[in-house]
């Protein structure tokens, strides 16, 4: 369920109506389709990886111990940055979403108010934290589901009367509108809806035998990609013809979801999607808190952050990365002076870039791993979990990855005037892993780990069954 839920978010509640609008709904398939397809190969790398050596902040770890312990300090440190600035993000988003309730009140009050109810979740025990996770997750889950059945009846016209049928896919420049750069934006776009899959490798070093269960949320995730996303795209694209105006908005009255909703004569959807959007922004900042106090905990221990957040106390948590965490969520406050929607915009310029890097650091772990497994005359019979299409699947990811963060933002550069400051905000996550990972790598004289003198621990594994 924690790998279900990290998957969907307001990438796709509310992300999927500018995607569609901008490149129809077979630009918008495509481009979610070989995203979805290269999340699958990050998601098989990661299983073999975290069900071998399960820990908490693995992504860290794994670059550490194959590839180089700066790429290791850099990864981890972009992870904590990215998860503790969606945090600061999500609960602005929190506030705009109660906003739609409660027009005159405060937000510092909404965002104190959420961010101790996501502290104490995680303060508690991880049982806090997963129980809170499996009932966010459940409700967005069952949303899609509903939609999904809703919009199939509608388009067959078993539900509303009319058949909706083909007709909207083909209107206009559909199914393809804008050609390939229209297309290409919305790469971008997919690619950040899909964060929060990688939540799993994380959990994996406080699950139950995640030698038997991360391999299971792995094999499935292929099919969850396919339902949730891919699906959910192709009815509203059915539906809504991809020429509506409103599809271009961002606000909850003109979500998608809402407008199908609507079609089918719910007059409540408004309210209906504004609650099960708040359920997914308090599911992104629960996850936030949990992995950012996790990473630095795996960091610690590895010589990689301040001793202080390698500390749990008696319930096992690492509450000093939790502390820490919870005050860089407090950037939200500032909504209440500057505005909320300026808030939320600036937190999400400032992590934009940082998710791509890391995925293409699992992808670059996991081919060193095989590698040196290999090398080492290790029998691949020996893993539980062996990660297929190897080795397409990794380099595929990496290459993939690496064009995303090269081409994310080249709408800016389109036209006589570069917009700089677009340039900046979009790309500042590239400087900043490059800073934290060649400056610990001149300080501390690090270099690449022969994959003969990778060290593969068979006793992780054995203490993973």
């Amino acid at each position: 369920m924690i790998s279900l839920g990290g998957a969907i978010g307001t990438g796709l509640f509310l992300g999927s109506g500018p995607a569609i609008h901008s490149a129809g709904p077979g630009g918008a398939l495509v481009a979610y389709t070989v995203i979805g397809i290269m999340v699958y190969f990050i998601m098989t790398s990661l299983g073999e990886l975290a069900s071998f050596m399960p820990v908490s902040g693995a992504f860290s770890t794994y670059a550490t111990r194959f590839i180089d312990p700066a790429l290791g300090f850099a990864l981890g440190w972009n992870y904590w940055f990215t998860w503790a600035m969606t945090l600061a993000a999500e609960l602005s988003a929190a506030t705009m979403v109660m906003k739609f309730w409660f027009p005159d009140s405060s937000s510092f009050l909404w965002s104190s108010l959420f961010l101790v109810l996501i502290f104490l979740l995680n303060y508690v025990s991880v049982k806090g934290y997963g129980e809170g996770e499996y009932w966010f997750s459940l409700i967005k889950v069952a949303t899609i589901i509903i939609f999904i059945v809703v919009g199939i009846l509608m388009i067959f016209g078993i539900m509303n009367g009319e058949a909706i049928g083909f007709k909207n896919f083909t209107v206009g420049d559909a199914p393809f509108a804008g050609g390939f750069l229209a297309t290409l934006g919305i790469f971008i776009a997919a690619g950040f809806s899909f964060q929060g899959t990688e939540i799993v490798g994380v959990a994996a070093g406080e699950s139950e035998d995640p030698a038997k269960n991360v391999p299971r949320a792995v094999r499935s995730i292929f099919w969850r990609i396919f339902l949730f996303y891919i699906l959910a795209i192709l009815v509203i694209g059915l539906i809504v013809p991809y020429t509506n105006g409103s599809l271009q908005g961002h606000t909850i009255m003109v979500s998608p979801f809402t407008m199908v909703f609507e079609k089918v004569g719910l007059a409540f959807a408004a309210s209906v999607m504004n609650a099960i959007i708040l359920t997914a922004v308090l599911s992104a900042g629960n996850s936030s808190l949990y992995v950012t106090s996790r990473m630095l905990y795996s960091m610690a221990k590895e010589g990689l952050a301040p001793r202080i957040f390698g500390k749990l106390n008696k319930r096992g948590v690492p509450i000093w990365g939790l502390v820490v965490t919870s005050l860089v969520g407090m950037l939200a406050f500032f909504a209440s002076i500057f505005g909320d929607g300026v808030i939320y915009i600036w937190l999400m310029n400032a992590v934009g870039v940082t998710g791509f890097i890391f995925w293409l650091g699992i992808a670059a772990s996991h081919y060193r791993f095989r590698k040196a497994y290999i090398a080492q005359g290790h029998s691949l019979d020996d893993l539980p979990y062996k990660s297929k299409w190897f080795p397409f699947g990794p380099i595929f990811s990496f290459a993939l990855c690496f064009f995303v963060l090269l081409a994310q933002n080249y709408q800016a550069f389109i036209g006589d005037d570069i917009n700089w400051a677009s340039v900046f905000a979009a790309y500042l996550g590239i400087p900043f892993f490059l800073v934290m990972w060649l400056g610990y790598k001149f300080i501390k004289k690090t270099k690449v780990t022969p994959l003969e003198e990778c060290r593969i621990d068979f006793d992780e594994h054995r203490n993973a069954k």
